[in-house]
């Protein structure tokens, strides 16, 4: 079996149907790779959708399980996958028409560990919180071909900007399985470490110039929602992804790896401070709290943001932003100033 598809579901009933649509529409013989749904204790009609698929298609499988989270679903997921290559996809994304053949082959031609390729954002109808400047699609860049030079994670890093999330790449399941990898579990962005730590591990890593993928931008979803305790919640699983990257960047650092590579392992960790920081501004957050988490930013060496404009972020916004974030006198002064208003809208 040439590919393992595997999908987290948890209460996405609006969406999966699509993406599980275009995943049959890929021209692949379906003896040739499997889906594996893992239904994370969905409370809406989401199982019995994905259920009715695994019935019309053989090689779509279904594993129910206690809700854990994104995290935990995927490393079921990968427990059972039997695929050479394992391709993780979010339940409300989807894929483009006919494109898995050319990634399969391509990784199989090449013997990649890794094939990464291009992301766009996707949306029906326009997100409320228009303030999320990590929404970013994703092309790459290293050269102008269609495929890129075959390099070693260092190497990729080095040259080309990445995300944090696992949708964007095909990854070889022996690869993964001997890297010993596994996804964060029980909190949000549980591959945000995941991801980096992968391809820095890869001897074998290219990027194909192929418009594969679709995140779709939905108000309500996990990364958007607003209500006051999930939204305290992300925030502090940002930050607890930007502990992950400390001993990352440690091993960087004692192996004497590119300084550029360093640079921008620490730059996304430092946008994880960033994003983590205005999305305090909007919290019930206490001011109390954030200063202990200010702190904490501190004295991991995660702030001040001194890495964190230049190749990969360096829009007008970022540069705005960062005279309020330089210091935490600034950030304490404008977070007094406008936490209050944001508040209102919690009824505080």
């Amino acid at each position: 079996m040439k590919l393992s598809i595997i999908i987290p579901v948890y209460n996405v009933e609006k969406y999966v149907a699509k993406c599980l649509d275009s995943l049959l529409d890929q021209g692949l013989d379906h003896k040739l790779y499997e889906i594996i749904i893992i239904n994370d204790g969905s409370t809406d009609t989401s199982s019995n959708i994905a259920q009715n698929y695994a019935k019309i298609h053989d090689h779509i499988t279904v594993i129910d399980k206690k809700n854990g989270g994104a995290g935990s679903a995927r490393n079921r997921g990968m427990d059972s996958a039997k695929g050479k290559y394992i391709y993780f996809i979010d339940p409300d994304d989807f894929l483009i028409s006919n494109c898995l053949t050319e990634l399969v082959e391509t990784c199989e031609h090449h013997d990649l560990d890794i094939l990464t390729f291009m992301s766009k954002s996707y949306s029906a109808k326009s997100s409320k919180d228009k303030s999320l400047l990590e929404r970013k699609d994703f092309k790459g860049s290293f050269g102008d071909n269609l495929f890129s030079p075959i390099v070693n994670g260092i190497e990729y890093i080095t040259n080309v900007n990445y995300r944090n999330e696992v949708w964007w790449f095909l990854i070889n399941r022996e690869f993964l399985k001997n890297s010993g990898m596994r996804f964060a579990e029980g909190r949000y962005l549980e591959d945000a470490a995941f991801s980096i730590e992968l391809i820095l591990k890869s001897k074998k890593i290219a990027h194909l110039q192929l418009d594969a993928h679709r995140y779709r931008v939905t108000p309500g979803s996990a990364m958007n929602n607003l209500e006051p305790n999930h939204y305290l919640k992300i925030i502090r699983d940002i930050q607890k992804a930007v502990l992950d990257y400390n001993p990352i960047i440690a091993k960087l650092e004692s192996d004497r790896a590119h300084p550029d590579c360093i640079v921008r392992v620490k730059a996304r960790q430092q946008s994880l401070v960033f994003f983590s920081m205005t999305r305090m501004l909007k919290s019930t957050m206490s001011f109390e709290e954030v200063k202990l988490r200010m702190k904490k930013m501190i004295s991991i060496n995660a702030y001040p943001l001194d890495a964190f404009l230049g190749k990969d972020f360096n829009d007008v916004a970022y540069h705005i932003l960062m005279q309020f974030y330089k210091t935490e006198g600034r950030f304490y002064f404008l977070f007094r100033f406008v936490n209050p208003f944001f508040k209102l809208r919690y009824k505080f």
